[in-house]
């Protein structure tokens, strides 16, 4: 037994070292099978279904979810429930992955004459090419290792490691073959910060109607002040009797004319301190591109015209991070 937190440490080394050689040894197995592999499940008019029993089963999940959040449509079937009534899950339009590290795993040999039956293309992952699913399947992938990382040399550590790095080259590879762009895994991910970036519009986020501070240009500086600090975005449109857009009035601006004018400062108009042309963008635009302008800028928020040039919203730099969008 360790006995000292070196021999832990000693553990842990030992266990990535074998891991990492077993995932490293596969690049060696790699043959023209995996390439038929990838145009098989390609080219099938359905879906991929992943089987598997135990921690063979737990990979499983996981490689059917990375298909899936990467364009090939597929899901997991747990090998002993397959016999029990979810076959009905599965069409001849089908291809099902078998995950099984010794290749005789009962469940899933049992399933094979169903699969032959139905015409169902199987691609097998397996520790053993003579074994009874690798000799059925119609494409074998050998994610076989050397040794397990257990000291025992029974419990699945390597050989699932290695199953599961081969099921990630697939769904890469397929990503690949499938011209699966950034925009597709947003797609997919909308509650993600990527999908965020690629489908939140500053219409999306911008305040509008009576939460935009909007003043006049003849508005007193003192009643500006009040519209800036009541509505809490950091500016007003200083804007004419048709909502047109004609400068801004930031707190900014505010404590630089304070610094000049002093008390006489409250005395001027809006227009008379407003930065004319202030920076702008449209409601279509992604809110990833305000928030970079923002940054550049280093301003809080952007007004929003619309398309006669009357301000339609304000969009704010806090209400872009509290969506996630970084």
């Amino acid at each position: 037994m360790p006995d000292t937190p070196q021999d832990l440490v000693d553990i842990a080394r030992r266990v990535l070292r074998i891991e990492s050689e077993a995932v490293a040894a596969l690049s060696g197995k790699l043959t023209e099978s995996f390439a038929e592999a990838v145009n098989v499940i390609a080219m099938a008019p359905g879906r991929v279904v992943v089987t598997g029993m135990g921690k063979s089963g737990l990979v499983g999940k996981k490689i059917a979810a990375t298909l899936a959040s990467t364009g090939t449509p597929s899901f997991f079937v747990h090998s002993a429930e397959a016999s029990h009534g979810d076959l009905g899950m599965i069409t001849g339009r089908d291809v099902i992955i078998a995950l099984s590290n010794s290749g005789e795993t009962e469940e899933l040999v049992n399933l094979i004459p169903f699969f032959k039956r139905f015409a169902v293309r199987l691609i097998a992952l397996t520790g053993n090419p003579k074994s009874t699913l690798a000799r059925a399947a119609d494409v074998h992938l050998d994610v076989g290792v050397r040794e397990e990382a257990c000291p025992l040399g029974i419990v699945p550590t390597a050989s699932t490691t290695a199953a599961l790095a081969m099921g990630d080259a697939l769904a890469v590879a397929l990503l690949s073959k499938n011209g699966f762009l950034e925009e597709d895994f947003a797609r997919y991910h909308p509650g993600g910060s990527l999908g965020k970036k690629l489908f939140i519009t500053v219409k999306d986020l911008m305040h509008t109607a009576d939460s935009v501070p909007v003043v006049g240009p003849e508005t007193p500086m003192m009643r500006a002040v009040v519209e800036i600090s009541s509505k809490r975005l950091g500016l007003a449109v200083v804007a004419d009797a048709e909502r047109k857009i004609l400068g801004v009035v930031t707190d900014g601006d505010i404590r630089r004319g304070i610094e000049k004018w002093g008390k006489s400062f409250f005395d001027m108009t809006a227009g008379e301190v407003m930065t004319r042309n202030p920076r702008c963008i449209e409601p279509g635009d992604l809110a990833a591109r305000a928030l970079a302008i923002m940054e550049e800028k280093q301003i809080t928020a952007l007004v929003v015209p619309d398309a006669a040039g009357a301000v339609l919203g304000i969009v704010h730099f806090h209400d872009i991070l509290k969506k996630g969008i970084i």
